[in-house]
Order: structure tokens, then sequence, then C-alpha cells
């Protein structure tokens, strides 16, 4: 008899313990791995602005002279101011995978594309004594695309409808480049053409530059809502802190035209005899492709000579070298997103 007390009690626990467990299998709250996914987006804004590379021959400046031709010194200065700020502001969305190591804590890898707002690089303004007739303009901006993988590390206090957080961790640039377009607008006066005419030469060019494999840092501090046991919803300040130097550059589009033109009113007359309008495709090896170095010395395959926009490098054949710049792709912003709970 108490064998079959005994049995009947087991046979009891056994039942109800199954049924707790299906209970919360198929309760309110269901089981959740520790794995989660997030989804953000965001707009950075620059912390520490800094001065913009060269852009070619032009320094970061927007520059204003004036030609008079009756000076013994033609060009005279009228302002001058340095172009500084940063690639740092911008918008950034990306995607992420976390891990709950246990309550308090929980590792995350995420991808995020990039986008900065267009900078101004170089301006160049010319203008005539007296008139103020523009004779030559050169202006260059340049925007940042960028994808990096950011690891992190997550520490919270665990609390389950309004959860505050900090995460920080490095960044790692997967792929980018600093997109340069830059027109030219110039008029002079050679020998040769008709009597009340110009010639216009218009420039426009696209360049490419590749950084080299660089290591960023990056620290948040946001608050996570409760929305579901599957939902969060999470906004957040982020830092970050990503300096990038160049590597390589190329022209990815050129074209140039030369017109004889009406001096007064700007109409083409004909176009300049002997100057056929260039293309991406006359551009020399070394006018199309630069390799950035540290050191310039005798040896390095720099221009030699310019004839109108053409450059004659030591070597045309081979890349061209020119300093190594340095940009900062980092800034302070805020980020909003839903995390998702698997």
């Amino acid at each position: 008899m108490k064998k079959v007390h005994l049995f009947s009690a087991t046979m009891l626990a056994l039942t109800l313990a199954g049924s707790v467990q299906a209970q919360e299998l198929t309760g309110k709250h269901p089981q959740q791995s520790k794995f989660y996914l997030k989804v953000t987006g965001g707009y950075f804004f620059s912390v520490f602005p800094g001065q913009f590379p060269n852009v070619g021959p032009f320094p970061p400046q927007d520059l204003h002279t004036e030609y008079n031709p009756t000076r013994p010194n033609p060009l005279d200065t009228i302002s001058r101011k340095v172009l500084t700020g940063s690639y740092g502001e911008g918008a950034r969305g990306g995607i992420a995978v976390g891990y709950n190591i246990n309550k308090y804590m929980a590792v995350e890898a995420s991808f995020n594309y990039y986008h900065s707002r267009k900078n101004l690089m170089t301006k160049n303004l010319t203008t005539l004594a007296g008139s103020g007739k523009q004779l030559t303009s050169v202006e260059s901006h340049g925007y940042v695309n960028a994808i990096d993988f950011a690891p992190s590390l997550v520490l919270n206090p665990g609390f389950e409808k309004v959860n505050p957080y900090v995460r920080v961790g490095f960044v790692i640039p997967l792929w980018g480049r600093l997109h340069i377009d830059t027109d030219v607008d110039q008029l002079t006066s050679p020998a040769g053409i008709p009597p009340g005419t110009m010639v216009q030469t218009i420039i426009h060019r696209k360049e490419e530059v590749k950084p080299n494999i660089t290591l960023g840092f990056q620290g948040a501090i946001g608050v996570s809502f409760y929305v579901s046991p599957r939902i969060d919803i999470f906004v957040e300040g982020e830092y970050r802190n990503v300096p990038v130097r160049s590597k390589e550059k190329d022209v990815t589009a050129f074209e140039q035209t030369n017109n004889i033109v009406n001096a007064t009113t700007g109409a083409v007359v004909a176009p300049v005899p002997g100057q056929p309008t260039r293309s991406l495709g006359d551009l020399s090896v070394a006018e199309r492709h630069t390799k950035y170095v540290t050191t310039l010395d005798k040896n390095s395959n720099t221009p030699i000579n310019q004839i109108g926009s053409k450059v004659y490098y030591r070597n045309d054949n081979e890349p061209s070298n020119d300093l190594k710049s340095y940009i900062n792709i980092g800034g302070l912003g805020a980020n909003a997103g839903i995390k998702i709970k698997l």
C-alpha cells in the first residue's frame, strides 16, 4: 500500500511540474532567447572642427582677390578666411545584433552607414578692379560616405520599464570615400583673340579619396523603454571619434571647355582654336591617380610645369604623390530606434 501511495504522490508531482512549465511556455510572457536586434537612426554634429585638407594646389581658404592691371602687382587681397570644419556632421543609420550575458550586461555588434553634410573646402574668387566683374571662380565641396563595424559592451541596472544604459566600444571603418566636387570658371584675355572678347574656361571635376585602415572610439548614454515582451524603444546620445587619413585619390569625372565669349554679355562666339575640350580620358595617369605619402622628396612624382589646366609631372605615366591629409568622421549625435527581443 505504501508503494502505491508513493507512486501516486510521484505522479502528482510530475503532473504539477509539467503544468507549471506549460503555463510558462504558453502564458503571457513567452520564453525569450538572449539575442536581440536593434534598428537605429540618428544625426551627428561636429564637435572638434579642424582645418580641411588642400584640394590640389588650392589651400583650405575662402580667398577674394582683385585684379588691377595698372598696378605693378596686379593682384590685391581683399579678404582671406581659413576654412575649418569636420566631416562628423551628418546622418547615420544601422542595424545591430546583441547578446545578453546577464540581466546587467550585454555585447553588441552593429553595422552602420554614414553620409556627411557637404562642406566648402576651398573658394577662390578674383574680380576686376572698378567693375567688380568676376574673372576667376574656384569652388570645391566635399562630403563623406562610409560603412563601419562597431563592437561594444552595454551596461545597465536591469530595470524593467525604463532602463538607462551605458554603451562603450570601438569603430572600425569597413569602407569609405571622401567625394570632392570642384567647379572652375575663368575669364582671360590672351593675345590673338578678337577685340571685345575673352576666353572662358569652365572645368567640372570629381575626385574620390580612399582612406587607410583606422580604429575609432564610441560611447553612448541612453534609455530603453518597455513596450511589450518583445519590443523596446530607445533614445541615446552618442559620441564618436574616428580619425581617418588619406591613402589614394582618383579623378572620377573631368570636363573642360574653352570658348571665346563676348566680354560684355558672356555669349559664346566660337571655340578657342587649338584648345579642344578635355575629358577624363585626356588626363595623364599622374593627373588621374594620386598616392599619398608622409614625405615628399626629390624622388616623388610631383608637378614640374602647368599649361592652362594641364599639369605636367616628373613621370606622367605613373601615379602622382601628395602629402597625406587627415579628417575626422566622428561627432556628437542623437539616436533613436527599436529593439526586438528574439
